[in-house]
Formats: C-alpha cells, sequence, structure tokens
C-alpha cells in the first residue's frame, strides 16, 4: 500500500487536533508516515500511532526554531525522497501553506490549499475545496508530481487506529537559504484559556451590533459556557472593538467550526467568505433583513442584548 506523509503541527511534542484529522484522510489514500520536526519530535510518536501512524520520522536541529519555514520544507523535502509517498498532507494555516507551496515548487508538483475533505481517485487524491466565500464546492487532484495538499482544520474527524508508530531518525541537509530569515525575538502569547479559533469545535462571534468593546463581555460570556473560541467580524476590528487575531472573515482567519454562532453580524461578502464553511450556523440578528439569515441554519430576529444572555443562562442551567 502506497505510503502517505503527513506533516505534524505539535508544541513541544503535544500533538494539536488538525494533525490528528490528517491522519484520518491519510488513511483513505494509504498508509500515514508523520513527519514530526523540533523540539520534543519523538514524544509524539505515542499519540501519532495510536491514530494511524505507521512511522514517525524524526528531526531535531537548532535551524527549525531559529529560522523561518525554508528549514521545515528542507525537511519535508528530504522526507519525500526517502518515502516517495503518495501524497503529502498538511494542516492549513498562514505558514503552512508557505511550506506546502515551496515544497510543491521544489517537487515539481502542484498545490492544493484549503481543502476541506480528500480522498482516494482512479488518478491520484481527490480535494474538495470551496471556493468563491463557499458559493461553489469544487474537487480536483494534482495532475503532475507528488500532490501536496493542505487541509482545513475541523474537516475530518478523529479516529483512533492503533499502529506501529516506529520512529526513525530523518536526515536533513538543510539549504543555503534555510538560513535566510532568522527569528530575533519571540513574545509568548497571552492565553485566553478558549480554544484556538481555527480549530475550535465552536465559535461565536460578535459584530457592529456589539456596539463597543466593553460589551463583547456577553459573547465571551457566551464563548465560555459552551467551551467556544471568540470572533469577531471585520467592522468590530475596524473600530477597536476586539483584536485582529480574532478576526474572521477574506481579510482574517477562515474557520470551519460544527457551530458557528454569529451575535449582531449583518453577513457581509467578507465576513461569509470566512465561515461560510461551518457545519451549523445560527445568527442573531434585529434586522429580519440581514443578508446573514440567508446562510443560517437557525435565525433569531431580536436584539442581542436580550437574546445572547438568555442563552447563555440556558446553556449553563442545562450543563448544570
Amino acid at each position: 500500500m502506497a505510503e502517505v506523509l503527513v506533516y505534524v503541527d505539535h508544541v513541544g511534542g503535544a500533538v494539536r487536533k488538525p494533525t490528528l484529522e490528517l491522519l484520518t484522510l491519510a488513511r483513505r489514500l494509504g498508509e500515514p508516515v508523520a513527519v514530526a520536526l523540533g523540539e520534543g519530535a519523538e514524544a509524539t510518536a505515542g499519540v501519532l500511532g495510536e491514530h494511524g501512524a505507521v512511522k514517525v520520522l524524526t528531526a531535531d536541529a537548532p535551524e527549525f526554531a531559529d529560522y523561518l519555514v525554508v528549514p521545515k520544507v528542507d525537511a519535508l523535502q528530504a522526507a519525500v525522497a526517502a518515502v516517495s509517498p503518495a501524497a503529502v498532507l498538511i494542516p492549513s494555516s498562514g505558514e503552512n501553506k508557505e511550506i506546502a507551496a515551496r515544497l510543491a515548487l521544489r517537487l515539481g508538483s502542484g498545490v492544493i490549499t484549503d481543502a476541506v475533505d480528500v480522498e482516494a481517485g482512479d488518478e491520484g487524491p481527490v480535494a474538495t475545496q470551496s471556493a468563491f466565500a463557499a458559493s461553489f464546492t469544487t474537487r480536483s487532484r494534482v495532475s503532475h508530481g507528488t500532490p501536496v495538499i493542505t487541509v482545513k482544520p475541523n474537516s475530518a474527524p478523529v479516529e483512533a487506529a492503533a499502529a506501529a508508530g516506529a520512529v526513525e531518525a530523518l536526515a536533513v541537509e538543510f539549504s543555503d537559504a534555510a538560513r535566510g530569515t532568522k527569528v530575533v525575538a519571540r513574545t509568548p502569547r497571552v492565553s485566553s484559556g478558549r480554544p484556538e479559533l481555527t480549530e475550535a469545535a465552536i465559535v461565536v462571534s460578535g459584530g457592529r451590533g456589539v456596539n463597543g468593546s466593553e460589551n463583547f463581555a456577553i459573547i465571551e460570556a457566551l464563548a465560555d459556557s459552551l467551551g467556544a473560541a471568540v470572533g469577531a467580524s471585520r467592522a468590530a476590528v475596524d473600530a477597536g472593538w476586539y483584536p485582529h487575531t480574532n478576526q474572521v472573515g477574506q481579510t482574517g482567519k477562515s474557520v470551519s467550526p460544527q457551530l458557528y454562532i454569529a451575535a449582531g453580524i449583518s453577513g457581509a461578502i467578507q465576513h461569509r467568505a470566512g465561515m461560510q464553511t461551518s457545519k451549523t450556523i445560527v445568527a442573531i440578528n434585529k434586522d429580519a433583513e440581514a443578508p446573514i439569515f440567508d446562510l443560517v441554519d437557525y435565525g433569531v430576529v431580536g436584539d442581542l442584548f436580550a437574546v445572547v444572555p438568555q442563552l447563555t443562562e440556558e446553556v449553563t442551567t442545562r450543563k448544570g
């Protein structure tokens, strides 16, 4: 059976959920071989093996932490040479899409980004994408070389499937370009205690209707009651009511949670582009003609300042 490379997104050996989703998809195509780089790489083997990785190729070197992107591309190129995989699957993120593009260029292959599904095809893996703000669904495949595909978080279930997870050292020779961009400082991000926005199963977002930074507390309260991440529309972010890192939309982050709750968001195309692939969408807006209602599974026409606290209270009561 063909082998499929899966690039591991981890922090100090703690594997992040999108990687486990990719292992589920990789098993549709062949035998998953994980590639874990940097500090704690070998510590990932246990959980990766529990989720289907037959092998875990590991490499650790100062270059992975001290320089941007290119050392990781060098390592993935070495992994492709060692394995000759049927495809390379990479979790979608800003950095990872750059890694994927650089890798595909080196391999002389095609790249598909932000796939929401991957399945086996007669002539190679077929990727499904949502295009033009999710107005269209496309199915495509790479017609030349080793397919390099980035997959959006929450695109597949995490399914345990015991495999060997055998650790093998990956020999990497770094190119001259690997040391071209050096990291000179790092500032730890202050943790909110909430899930990462792009990986969260539930997202609660506020928009222009929230009408002020101080009012985002009710959005946060609902999110915390649901164990959700907090998002914001561009209008709310541009007004300075919430950090840019939480912006959902075409110029912000793209999310695809199981449940997306939009409070006080009109539903402009810019915002829809970032959340339209959510599995279930709920909107709360006092304007019955708001475009967001054309998109939703459930809509509440009402004042968010009345509806959201009631919803939070009901969720809290049922949990208690």
